[in-house]
């Protein structure tokens, strides 16, 4: 990384709505982490019963996933019972809480995708790493902006970091002026999430079972809800509808 570019933790760069902001996504990703600890093993062995190779197993999900759509506990995403049934099976092969995949796990496009907080989460639940850290780099209010999430791998002890995520990235790639997009009012956040997705894809994809990013997904296929959110109030209801 040149020495030209000023680098910083969250209090030596950020205002302070800036670092609430900041301080906020690893709150929200450490509440939810310690259920990512039972993630299934890599290792290639003997196949375990899910849900699409045990009848049994897909007559109980299924009747609980009509169950399950006709709660007003879950989100609109969820009140099919087809939907239900993919959450169950994440649940059945990570031993996840149902009730934190079905609050972290959207469809964008056709394709299911995790929450910002839940990426994170997920990455420092792993038990492979230290928890994710971020620094930010660049000039406040300038394209040069951004951050990059690094950790420290536990069984070789050395530093692994994601790209730096900055605002001129967002700009060149078209996120940054989406109808919709959180670029231009939340951008700390939208950067702190982005660059533990990026992290997670490279150093661990398999602890994000292959699935990508809601934001991401949002950013390249446009924001499709019917009412455009103005503020974090607005994306934390969301969140917890």
């Amino acid at each position: 990384m040149s020495n030209e570019v000023a680098q910083g933790t969250l209090d030596d760069v950020l205002t302070k709505p800036d670092k609430n902001a900041a301080m906020q996504v690893m709150s929200e990703a450490k509440s939810i982490e310690k259920y990512s600890e039972n993630l299934p093993s890599t290792k290639v062995g003997a196949p375990i019963a899910t849900i699409w190779n045990d009848d049994e197993m897909l007559s109980r999900a299924w009747k609980s996933a009509q169950f399950l759509a006709k709660t007003d506990l879950v989100p609109q995403t969820f009140k099919k019972p087809e939907n239900c049934i993919i959450a169950l099976d994440i649940v059945n092969r990570t031993g996840m809480p149902l009730w934190t995949v079905m609050q972290n796990l959207y469809v964008v496009q056709g394709k299911p995708s995790w929450s910002g907080q839940m990426c994170i989460a997920l990455i420092n639940g792993c038990g492979r790493f230290t928890p994710l850290e971020f620094t930010f780099v660049g000039d406040r209010g300038t394209d040069s902006f951004g951050c990059f999430a690094h950790a420290r791998r536990l069984d070789n002890n050395k530093e692994y970091t994601s790209d730096i995520i900055t605002i001129g990235m967002a700009k060149k790639e078209g996120w940054y002026n989406k109808c919709g997009s959180k670029w231009v009012t939340m951008p700390i956040q939208m950067m702190m999430y982005r660059a533990g997705a990026f992290f997670g894809r490279v150093h661990c994809p398999d602890v994000l079972m292959g699935l990508p990013l809601a934001d991401e997904m949002r950013d390249v296929y446009g924001y499709d809800d019917n009412k455009q959110r103005s503020n974090l109030t607005d994306l934390l209801d969301e969140n917890s509808n």
